[in-house]
């Protein structure tokens, strides 16, 4: 059923993951010559393809998982797909940064909101991964009192 808890876990996950694509990962107050990622003082998911790919796929998964709960372990099999493409992008983002961080030089660099939203799914899509167990948990030992 679609207004299961699972559902609701899966759909917060889902705006965790394209709330990343419209929030900045980070800032700095000036441009930084020479910053791939901080060229226009903001370091956001459109800097680089693979970041927008992987966040995207991440929620989509997420939106298509929640129509699927008639077929519980496929729901749980793309809800772990999602997880771990999210896991993908946010080390993928902090190699880039790591990458970027000898341009940065001495500027100053201010977190964004966008920082905080993968940590976000990944708590979202866990819960959500945990009440799907405990759904077909519960449906199997209904089926074996049959």
């Amino acid at each position: 059923m679609i207004q299961r808890i699972q559902s609701i876990f899966l759909l917060l996950a889902a705006a965790s993951g394209f709330g990343v694509l419209a929030l900045p990962f980070a800032s700095t107050v000036e441009t930084v010559q020479g910053s791939a990622l901080f060229a226009d003082k903001v370091y956001s998911i459109g800097d680089n393809i693979g970041l927008l790919v992987l966040f995207a796929v991440a929620g989509a998964l997420s939106i298509a998982s929640i129509f699927l709960y008639s077929n519980r372990q496929l729901q749980m099999k793309i809800g772990r797909i999602a997880l771990i493409a999210n896991i993908l992008g946010i080390v993928l983002a902090i190699i880039l940064f790591w990458q970027d961080l000898s341009n940065i030089g001495s500027s100053e660099v201010d977190d964004g909101f966008g920082i905080y939203l993968p940590a976000l799914f990944i708590v979202f899509a866990g819960l959500a991964l945990r009440a799907i167990k405990k759904d077909e948990a519960l449906v199997r030992s209904a089926d074996r009192l049959r």
